[in-house]
């Protein structure tokens, strides 16, 4: 059965897991075995150092007690310099007992070690003093009396159960230390092997899941291989089609606009003749509407592009004809114009094309009815994505009232702003009259 990408993960995670949570445990239990280590290190320096000067004690006392029987015996000073040797080297060793003791030891036991010594000294002392006096006697008896002796027996049973003490915790850490030692080993072991184990999981799980990963990539591969020649065939055919319908719909633009310009021509050649001046001119305003439509289809098929127009292209095309058309039927205004580079989506261009028609032919016709003037054409972009364009005239201004004409441009300017969202405003000047249409654009430049 395959596995899946999410259980490899998982189980990944996991047995590494578990590593890390058996090499954290053999660290930590190496870490604690070391620290044991080096307090039995330091213990068993200080209970060496303790065994050595108990050692160094007793054979000092030894050897004081030593000199002391040949001096007593022989009465040769020669014995007394060993004998203060070895009450100086008492006195070292003893220091040194009570210092390794005092962590360890009672103070009684300190105490009662100390007065046994001062009083062995104190009792080898008097003997050499009175055979130094030459009261032999004396110091025989003194001597005989065996206080001494038992003095020495019963610090060398203090000295002796402290070697003795001293060896024994030696051993017991010893022992524990090889115990600890054994523990590491073990814990060691089977830490390696449960740590083997864990990668020789995780590799045998990445093994098994690269080699689904390969074959599902050799069956990919090989369907691939048909695959990709059925995309290009596809694609090929795909990017005909297109061709052909990039074709096509020049074509039917260029039909569309043949034919509506045909259609102007048939207006037009009614319109002469008729003798009706109103109705010579609502013949000619249609005419203009469908010229004003007609560009916008030339503009599409010339371009290639039929998605948006360009409208400052568009429009100035446009007004060019139309100045020609207005100025050929007596009108005796003249034309400007002010186009930034403005885009438009094509059936908004149409809507635009008729307002800017209905706009400047209203202004050419009654603005000055009876002499010259200037009529002004504007685009430009606004921010957040609108636009905006201004129809303005320094003729004699909109006048109270019905208005002029049968009132069919105003309301197909109405309609044509509500399809494509736009505003309109109209405003006096002084003179003249304007017109504004604010409208959203593509963003486009």
């Amino acid at each position: 059965m395959p596995i899946s990408p999410r259980f490899v993960v998982n189980f990944t995670v996991l047995l590494l897991s578990v590593g890390f949570l058996v090499l954290f445990g053999i660290i930590g239990m190496t870490v604690w075995l070391g620290e044991r280590a080096q307090i039995y290190f330091d213990e068993a320096s200080s209970l060496r150092d303790l065994r050595i000067a108990a050692v160094e004690l007793r054979s000092a006392l030894q050897s004081a007690e030593s000199s002391e029987r040949g001096f007593l015996i022989g009465g040769n000073e020669i014995y007394l310099a060993p004998y203060d040797s070895a009450k100086a080297h008492i006195d070292d060793s003893l220091a040194r007992v009570q210092q390794l003791l005092a962590v360890s030891a009672r103070d009684a036991l300190l105490t009662r070690l100390s007065n046994i010594i001062s009083d062995k000294i104190t009792e080898m002392d008097r003997t050499i003093a009175l055979r130094t006096e030459f009261k032999e006697n004396e110091a025989l008896t003194e001597f005989s009396s065996n206080r001494g002796k038992a003095l020495m027996d019963e610090a060398n049973v203090f000295l002796s159960s402290i070697v003795r003490n001293a060896d024994e915790r030696l051993t017991a850490g010893i022992a524990e230390q090889r115990r600890n030692a054994l523990w590491l080993r073990l814990l060691s072991t089977l830490g390696g092997l449960v740590i083997v184990t864990v990668v020789g999981g995780v590799i045998f799980t990445l093994f098994r899941y690269t080699g689904e990963i390969s074959r599902a990539r050799d069956e990919v591969r090989s369907v691939n291989l048909t695959l990709e020649q059925r995309v290009n065939d596809r694609t090929t055919a795909l990017m005909r089609a297109r061709d052909r319908a990039e074709i096509l719909l020049s074509e039917v633009n260029h039909r569309v606009a043949n034919s509506l310009a045909l259609v102007a021509s048939l207006v037009h050649l009614q319109s002469n003749c008729l003798n009706d001046r109103a109705a010579k001119e609502v013949l000619n305003a249609t005419e203009a509407r469908i010229h004003a439509v007609a560009s916008v289809h030339k503009r599409l098929y010339a371009s290639g592009n039929t998605s948006v127009v360009d409208l400052d292209e568009y429009l100035s095309s446009l007004l060019q004809n139309m100045e020609a058309a207005l100025r050929s039927e007596g009108h005796g205004a003249s034309l400007r114009y002010e186009l930034e580079p403005v885009k438009l989506k094509t059936d908004s261009s149409v809507n635009l094309g008729v307002i800017v028609t209905e706009w400047v032919t209203n202004a050419f016709k009654y603005a000055y009815p009876t002499g010259s003037g200037e009529v002004r054409v504007k685009l430009k972009r606004l921010a957040d994505g609108q636009s905006e364009l201004v129809v303005e005239d320094d003729g004699i201004g909109r006048t109270a009232g019905p208005a002029k004409g049968s009132g069919l441009g105003t309301r197909i300017v109405s309609a044509m702003a509500r399809t494509i969202g736009a505003e309109i405003d109209y405003f006096s000047r002084n003179p003249g009259t304007g017109a504004r249409l604010s409208f959203p654009s593509t963003g486009e430049s």
